[in-house]
């Protein structure tokens, strides 16, 4: 019964572990914990991460990463580096498997590699 609801509304696990990050990054000072939801905000809607247990990993990892550098006192730029956009992005990379483009770029990469057996059979 529980993986019909599970469809329904999602994922029960997923939903207390956002509720879970949410607390964590609202207990960081507050420089820390408005450069955190930028990021969280960008990295949502430039990730275009699809799954949810990919999503909350990624999140998590950057709870850990604040909450570490406001405990050991590591300025903000320290950690995002000049450029925040850059380090958003490179942040995202690590978590490209949960991206939806991820299926299109396989399916890309598998096509040409069709096309180039294609053609050596052609030969």
């Amino acid at each position: 019964m529980t993986s019909f609801i599970e469809k329904i509304v999602g994922d029960f696990g997923d939903k207390r572990r956002w509720r879970e990050h949410k607390a964590r990054v609202k207990a960081l000072p507050a420089s820390y914990r408005t450069t955190a939801e930028a990021l969280e905000r960008y990295l949502m809607y430039f990730g275009s991460i699809v799954k949810g247990d990919v999503l909350m990993s990624m999140l998590e990892e950057l709870a850990d990463l604040f909450e570490q550098a406001a405990a050991d006192g590591t300025p903000i730029r320290a950690v995002v580096g000049e450029d925040p956009v850059e380090f958003a992005e490179m942040f995202l990379a690590n978590y490209s498997d949960g991206q939806w483009i991820k299926k299109e770029r396989d399916r890309l990469v598998e096509a040409v590699a069709r096309a180039e057996e294609e053609e050596g059979n052609r030969s």
